[in-house]
């Protein structure tokens, strides 16, 4: 009995100790899209403002591709050690399960969640070549040109936006799938598609630019970097509304108290000064949680999406 007191004592002991060093080499961020997307912006923010709480430095490992299975699959078989953290979306955690008629990760058993991270809208564009100049513009001539009208996504939340304004404005539409948002607003720019609804940080820079026109807002209330943009409900299709969210997860089996470390630093992480410039300009809200909080909101968010899914008539792939 007082041997297996003496090893018990000698494991916490250790487990305190590595806790204490936590973390004493860099930790890598895995972003399951693109550079340059929404993730990616707010991934490289937390990550400075780890970096500074720390002086560990936060390497941001791009995974894009396959609708985020490639960086969740790579997550998931990582070390449970909190030195591999998944900075990621409803895309993985919430709409992949009922997009696919099988994932390759599980988005419950193969993580541990850590804390939400920020919520955001989204902005409907259009190609220059593309006449409308309103919502109802838009929705009247792809009423006149069914199935010529492409939409493109590089997010299921992009994707599930655009199903969801072809559903309620009863036009058919083209789907144009892309790795990612801005790979899409490439082709949007070029002309190669005709309309997509991406995050605000991707396309709020090329209306600014003046190179595409933005015809509304995906949130239930009007986004305040763009206050003459109305949003899509009030601009013709009552109760639209289609916004989308970003959380941090460890690999399943990573001890508790790395992960309530790492909760504290990300949720410190979310209040600096990068982060917070980085709402400023993109639109994003912060949305920090406790690891079960976050368990709790994926799992009502998973059934949302289902439904959503199924209602837009959406066959799994």
């Amino acid at each position: 009995m007082r041997f297996r007191s003496l090893v018990t004592a000698s494991l916490l002991a250790v487990a305190t100790s590595a806790l204490a060093q936590y973390p004493d080499k860099p930790i890598t961020f895995v972003v399951p899209f693109a550079a340059g997307s929404a993730t990616d912006q707010l991934a490289r923010a937390i990550g400075q403002e780890v970096t500074a709480q720390t002086k560990q430095p936060v390497v941001i490992d791009n995974k894009a591709g396959a609708s985020g299975f490639i960086g969740a699959q790579q997550v998931a078989k990582a070390a449970p050690d909190g030195y591999t953290v998944f900075i990621t979306t409803n895309t993985t955690h919430a709409a992949n399960e009922h997009l696919f008629k099988s994932i390759p990760y599980d988005p419950v058993k193969d993580f541990a969640p850590v804390t939400g991270l920020a919520k955001g809208g989204q902005i409907l564009l259009v190609a220059p070549s593309v006449q409308a100049k309103s919502v109802q513009e838009l929705v009247a001539f792809a009423k006149a040109n069914p199935g010529k009208v492409s939409f493109g996504s590089g997010s299921s939340s992009s994707r599930i936006a655009g199903e969801l304004f072809q559903q309620m404005a009863g036009v058919q539409l083209l789907h144009v799938p892309y790795k990612s948002n801005p790979q899409a607003v490439s082709d949007l720019l070029g002309g190669q598609i005709s309309m997509m609804i991406t995050d605000v940080a991707t396309g709020l820079p090329q209306v600014k630019g003046g190179k595409l026109r933005a015809l509304g807002v995906s949130s239930q209330n009007r986004i305040s970097l763009v206050p003459d943009v109305p949003t899509i409900s009030e601009a013709g299709l009552k109760g639209y509304e289609m916004s989308f969210w970003f959380a941090a997860y460890v690999p399943a089996k990573t001890p508790p108290a790395v992960v309530q470390r790492l909760h504290a630093l990300l949720v410190n992480a979310v209040k600096g000064p990068a982060t917070q410039a980085l709402f400023a300009s993109t639109g994003l809200e912060a949305f920090t949680t406790t690891p079960d909080e976050l368990a709790k909101f994926q799992q009502a968010e998973s059934t949302k999406w289902s439904r959503i899914i199924k209602s837009a008539g959406i066959e799994p792939e």
